[in-house]
């Protein structure tokens, strides 16, 4: 590991380029290798078991592109394998839900707070868990919602059927007159609007990304690993299918032009 080497990211598919754009906002001139498991996504309805599988399989290929940090931004594999990773794999390896339920933590209002996630993650119950450690007397209210996914990566983010989909979700919500809801997905954000809109624009919406991207930022630095140079950033993406879809609707989760997908 040196400063020059990549940061190594991987998901189900499209979603952790949201992540990616949250890192590469906050650390402009790091060199960035993502890995989309396309073929095998969504990874929200598979079994505990597969998902484990598939997160080492991901962190094995990036293992080997040079990395020197190793960002797990899908919600699903963070909740089922982070801690796995954590001990066969020897170097930093951060996960989306820690840092998002420690920016929960610092909110002033936090009494009820409501968790949307895939079916995976929320049965996994990791963001419960975790939030009861830093909040134990807050209300959780988790709710999954395994449309909002297949919504977004058809290009529905404002589309009336999503709009359905989040009233139909979230609607038991507006009753319990929540402080705040975590995203617990990295497609979440892409619907975020839509959200506010039926939750009241009182609540606050926390996205994982960002604070994922801070923590990342401070390991960097704690480790001196901050890339000094400042020349035009390296960004490599891989997919395990259909480079072309990846490379068209990509580009609406990262905010920045993909021109070269590979296979593996």
């Amino acid at each position: 590991m040196s400063p020059p080497s990549n940061i190594g990211i991987f998901d189900s598919g499209f979603g952790g380029l949201t992540v990616m754009n949250a890192i590469r906002r906050v650390l402009p001139h790091e060199n960035i290798v993502y890995f989309g498991d396309t073929a095998r996504l969504p990874y929200g309805n598979k079994s505990p078991e597969t998902v484990l599988r598939y997160a080492v399989e991901c962190s094995n290929f990036l293992l080997n592109k040079e990395i020197k940090l190793l960002v797990i931004a899908c919600h699903t594999a963070c909740s089922l394998a982070l801690d796995e990773l954590t001990s066969t794999f020897p170097l930093p390896i951060i996960g989306v839900i820690p840092p998002a339920v420690e920016e929960l933590a610092r909110l002033q209002r936090k009494e009820k707070i409501a968790i949307l996630g895939t079916r995976a993650t929320i049965a996994s119950g990791v963001y419960q868990d975790k939030i009861r450690e830093q909040l134990p007397h807050s209300r959780i209210s988790a709710i999954a919602c395994p449309l909002f996914v297949p919504l977004v990566e058809e290009g529905y983010t404002h589309h009336p059927l999503a709009e359905m989909a989040i009233q139909e979700y979230l609607r038991p919500l507006r009753e319990e007159k929540i402080d705040a809801a975590l995203l617990g997905c990295t497609h979440y954000p892409l619907m975020q609007a839509l959200i506010q809109k039926e939750l009241g624009k009182e609540v606050a919406l926390i996205d994982p990304a960002l604070a994922c991207a801070d923590k990342v930022a401070e390991l960097l630095r704690v480790e001196n690993l901050l890339n000094s140079q400042t020349g035009q950033p390296r960004y490599q993406f891989y997919v395990s299918d259909d480079p072309a879809k990846f490379r068209l609707l990509g580009q609406q989760f990262l905010s920045y032009p993909i021109e070269d997908v590979r296979t593996v």
